[in-house]
């Protein structure tokens, strides 16, 4: 079964907290959500392996560390997931970026794809797949199907929120991916919106209603 981290860090409790206030407006709203991933992606990396390196300093030479094995990349869910982005290159600026395309049928709920454009070397990289919210889980175990249809073995989820049915259905559809939670609400509404939550994340980030 996959490991699901959910996230105590107090900077990250803090900036969700932020953003939940519905007097928040756009650009702020963008902007925490940029550093919350920052914040997070630190967290989700601490497990990534390093080997030795022979490096000369100004004063002598040393044996320090870097990242070894597989080179990473980002696929945020369009569009709120696109929000995260910025704030993980601020940290990995090598990765490469994919994007998959997925809306939700208002009507039954279900995921619809529209778009995916994955960098051609995606399925020897770890790839971080990132989505504001984990709210019914559908969208997200579906866009980790296609990354695993082309091939893509190593993976992992990010999001801000998520609700225990998304957590849940995530778990029963790929119980190889780890999930990386930045604080899990309570439950889902009629609607299918986190409750609590905070609203429409892609709504908040990109200024539509």
């Amino acid at each position: 079964m996959s490991e699901v981290h959910v996230m105590d860090h107090p900077l990250i409790q803090h900036k969700i907290s932020y953003i939940r206030r519905e007097d928040v407006g756009t650009k702020e709203f963008r902007e925490v959500i940029s550093e919350i991933a920052s914040l997070m992606c630190y967290e989700a990396t601490r497990d990534l392996k390093l080997q030795d390196v022979t490096i000369k300093t100004p004063i002598c030479e040393m044996v320090g560390k870097e990242l070894t094995g597989k080179k990473l990349a980002v696929v945020p869910i369009l569009r709120a997931g696109l929000g995260m982005v910025d704030g993980m290159l601020s940290l990995i600026p090598a990765a490469k970026v994919g994007h998959i395309g997925l809306y939700r049928d208002p009507e039954t709920l279900e995921p619809v794809e529209y778009y995916c454009k994955l960098p051609a070397d995606c399925s020897e990289r770890e790839v971080f797949v990132v989505d504001p919210m984990l709210a019914t889980g559908g969208s997200s175990a579906a866009a980790i199907q296609m990354l695993k249809d082309k091939g893509v073995k190593h993976i992992r989820f990010m999001c801000i929120l998520a609700a225990p049915e998304g957590v849940k259905k995530m778990q029963e559809a790929h119980p190889d991916v780890d999930m990386y939670i930045g604080a899990l609400d309570d439950h889902l509404n009629d609607h299918g919106y986190i409750v609590p939550g905070l609203g429409d994340a892609g709504d908040r980030i990109f200024g539509t209603k």
